[in-house]
């Protein structure tokens, strides 16, 4: 039925980068609105330019003035902004900052208020938006923040591998002191339930990278995997996850091992993107794991240099959007499982 379909609330991200090429070409395909009712957060004078200098006639926002009045046959879109902001294309402005964040403040506000099911987000610039009223590192932190949730995970999703990274975005300098017991356990948690809850993993596998050349060859080239990796992986698989290694990424990923596990946790951002995205960079998404919210995003930038010029590529935007709705999905399944497996226990079946 057309009211169970899935809503999909779309942040448009930076209005002089890509994300309207993206948004747009992905919403042109009337099979996505066979499996979802899309929400664009962001504007229809905007949307308007995007459409001109693509020269796309055949394709047009319905405007709504709330989610909850989204046409279920329409790609749909709330003004977010006033007739003020100014597109140009290619440049990171301040009004693009500030456009990005009033779109990603009203779709975060609809979620809470359970007037979307999921939220995509396309790309942000993470300079431009910063101001007094965002102050984080990226979507990611920001989500965090919004939903009260003390740790996430960053997972990095493709039909290939599942990549989480424990110290996504901060300086190589920091990531060793970074990197605790306490830590690791957190992220393979969060992973474990992820893996198992939005991706119907029933017993998941996962791989845990080492911080070192060789995993630190015995000591020989440091003692972050004796110390501190190898005793979290011990205690993880204490605790039921079933978690290996450490393994030397350069081996691990060179000789397919990767494709023997449901999950995989690098120990730094370039670790676990670079590999990923060198296989699998135009289907690649990225998922926030640990949200109350299902959140999803391509795995690309603005790409301000191609902006307006019809070379952007839908492909990971589009998988984003699928990516939301499965795992929407499969959470709900989870929960029927699991109130249904209460229940019984409850009721004097087995335990």
């Amino acid at each position: 039925m057309e009211s169970q379909k899935i809503k999909v609330g779309i942040t448009h991200g930076d209005i002089n980068g890509i994300s309207y090429e993206i948004i747009i070409k992905t919403l042109m395909d009337n099979r996505m609105l066979d499996i979802c009712t899309p929400v664009v957060y962001g504007s229809p004078k905007v949307g308007a330019y995007h459409r001109k200098a693509l020269n796309v006639s055949n394709f047009s926002f319905h405007l709504i003035n709330s989610a909850s009045e989204a046409n279920p046959k329409r790609a749909n879109i709330i003004d977010c902004l006033d007739d003020s902001v100014r597109v140009e294309l290619g440049k990171s402005t301040s009004i693009a900052g500030e456009a990005s964040l009033a779109a990603l403040k009203m779709a975060v506000n609809d979620a809470r208020k359970g007037l979307i099911d999921v939220i995509v987000t396309a790309p942000i610039n993470k300079h431009n938006i910063q101001s007094d009223r965002f102050n984080f590192k990226g979507h990611t932190e920001y989500l965090a923040s919004m939903f009260d949730t003390e740790e996430v995970l960053m997972i990095m999703v493709s039909d290939i591998m599942k990549v989480g990274v424990l110290s996504d975005h901060i300086p190589l300098s920091e990531v060793p002191g970074f990197i605790s017991k306490n830590r690791i356990l957190d992220k393979l948690r969060i992973m474990n339930q992820s893996l198992i809850q939005d991706f119907a993993v029933r017993k998941p596998l996962i791989a845990v990278l080492g911080l070192n050349p060789h995993a630190g060859d015995s000591g020989l080239i440091g003692n972050e995997e004796i110390e501190t990796i190898i005793p979290a992986i011990n205690q993880a698989r204490e605790e039921g996850i079933m978690a290996l290694g450490p393994y030397p990424a350069d081996g691990f990923f060179g000789s397919e091992n990767f494709t023997k596990f449901d999950g995989i946790l690098a120990m730094f951002h370039d670790q676990g993107l670079a590999p990923f995205k060198a296989l699998v960079f135009e289907s690649g998404v990225n998922y926030t794991a640990g949200l109350q919210v299902v959140r999803t995003s391509p795995a690309h930038g603005t790409a301000y240099e191609i902006a307006g010029k019809n070379e952007a590529c839908p492909a990971s935007f589009r998988q984003a959007v699928y990516l939301a709705c499965d795992i929407f999905k499969n959470r709900k399944l989870y929960r029927e499982l699991t109130d249904n497996s209460l229940t019984f226990t409850e009721e004097g079946g087995e335990e």
